[in-house]
């Protein structure tokens, strides 16, 4: 057979793939036809491809081999997959599907299911694949005030503004000055989200099998945006002042990356705020060894204050690239996000902008004007709302999960959770039949290093948290009869 025909899929790749299959109706063994069905014919599977064997599937999923036999048994007789002794299970040939590479996934990559919930929508299962809230009370009067008083204004031009709006952007630089970065409005660039903002500097400066650095744990769907570039992942630990220096001075000596990726204020997934000592460091390695950042201060905090951006270390030699969004503090709605950089990095990511929309939506941004003046005030009711939650859920899981582990966040959206010696893939295999998606420690971090965490947000309203605890609940008894009943996969 050619290469492609002997590709193998495991069984954590093919569930990658097959999203939520668990959640919807009928028998368990149907329900994974389904879904497998339905990837094939969409051409995520491929023809020739070889699946993970029964056993294999079985013990991931933490379900019965009989389920997946049945499974199997029924592919086969709709003449999707084929079976022989010796070659395993494979997609049989068929109409020829779309070519490889073009259904959108990313080959290797760890946010796939999360990405296809953006895509499908909540549904009737709790996804903790993202910490979104909804939006500020004051948003309805804000568009309000925005018709009547700024849409004859914003009308009267093109509407095209690729380096954006020029009132947000000097509201931005001032935003950004208030947090002791001074910034120009040149020094600007306004993108759709933070999403964007990371997307750009991809284009920018990665190219295949570029070296990226990154947070380990951190963020799957950033980590797709670099892997979809054909980058190479290397992570460094973290410790209570963020990201380690010394790791990231061994990673800049030993691969010479092309981008450092950080989050310092508030790191998804443990909640970290970096000190200002190793902010002040890292943009000197920076510096030192040529290597260009680009930090993620999208989140906000519960309590404190917050050191100024890494960029505001940085000596004019160091490329220091600043992203931020207004998706935690106003809406996830509301895509609006920024860079800061150096006037002429910004011209040139401009121009990458213009050639990815011409400019992001012309009202979008006359709405985020109005709210960034007031982005402090904003934040601290977020926080306050976050930390009711926050007690509120640590409650409920003292109570149900008295094994479980976590360090108390100073800001972000979510509690990093480890699992008392259990691989978190295979809770959330069966979470899922229990009506909640769970990202796995495995997604999060490319060395393994913490395939026995959790991502658990606290973003939600408190009923739900209490319906998601006993669901979890749920979960985790199943979980531990099966792992005292081992046979059910044999």
């Amino acid at each position: 057979m050619g290469r492609e025909l002997d590709r193998y899929r495991s069984a954590d790749e093919l569930i990658e793939i097959l999203g939520d299959w668990a959640t919807a109706a009928g028998p368990l063994y149907r329900r994974l036809v389904t879904a497998v069905a339905g990837a094939i014919t969409s051409g995520a599977l491929g023809a020739g491809e070889r699946l993970p064997s029964e056993r294999d599937l079985a013990r991931t999923l933490v379900i019965s081999r009989a389920t997946v036999t049945a499974a199997y048994d029924e592919l086969r007789a709709r003449g999707l997959v084929t079976s022989l002794r010796g070659s395993g299970t494979r997609v049989a040939a068929g109409p020829p599907g779309p070519p490889p590479g073009t259904d959108g996934r990313v080959p290797g990559g760890r946010a796939t299911s999360i990405f296809q919930r953006f895509v499908d929508g909540p549904g009737e299962v709790i996804s903790l694949a993202h910490a979104i809230e909804g939006p500020v009370p004051d948003l309805r009067q804000a568009l309000l005030d925005l018709v009547r008083d700024d849409l004859p204004h914003l009308t009267a031009d093109a509407g095209y503004h690729p380096r954006g709006l020029p009132a947000l952007r000097e509201a931005i630089a001032a935003h950004l000055t208030g947090l002791g970065l001074p910034t120009a409005p040149d020094q600007v660039l306004v993108t759709a989200g933070a999403s964007q903002a990371i997307g750009l500097v991809t284009r920018m400066h990665l190219r295949e099998r570029s070296d990226v650095v990154v947070e380990s744990p951190g963020w799957p769907g950033c980590f797709d945006v670099f892997r979809a570039a054909g980058a190479r992942l290397h992570g460094v630990r973290l410790d209570e002042e963020g990201a380690r220096a010394d790791e990231i001075e061994r990673a800049f000596t030993e691969r010479r990356p092309s981008l450092l990726f950080v989050m310092p204020t508030y790191h998804n997934p443990t909640g970290v705020l970096m000190s200002a000592a190793r902010r002040s460091r890292i943009a000197r390695l920076a510096e030192r060894h040529g290597v260009p950042v680009l930090e993620d201060n999208a989140y906000t905090g519960l309590t404190g204050e917050v050191p100024p951006p890494i960029a505001a270390y940085g000596r004019p030699g160091a490329e220091i690239l600043t992203a931020g969004s207004l998706a935690k503090a106003v809406w996830g709605g509301l895509r609006i996000g920024w860079i800061r950089a150096s006037a002429e990095t910004t011209e040139r990511l401009a121009r990458h902008k213009a050639l990815a929309d011409l400019g992001s939506p012309v009202l979008d941004q006359a709405l985020a004007a109005r709210f960034l003046p007031r982005l402090p005030e904003l934040e601290a009711r977020r926080s306050a709302t976050a930390r009711r939650r926050l007690d509120h859920l640590t409650g409920l899981l003292r109570e149900r999960f008295p094994t479980w582990r976590w360090t108390p966040p100073q800001g972000g959206a979510a509690l990093w959770i480890e699992l008392p010696g259990i691989d978190a893939r295979s809770f959330a295999h069966v979470a899922l039949r229990h009506g909640v998606e769970i990202v796995p420690g495995a997604a999060m971090d490319p060395g393994g290093h913490h395939d026995d965490h959790i991502r658990l947000p606290f973003t939600f309203p408190t009923e739900t948290l209490t319906e998601l605890v006993t669901r979890l609940s749920g979960a985790w008894t199943e979980l531990q009869r099966s792992a005292a009943r081992p046979s059910l996969i044999l």
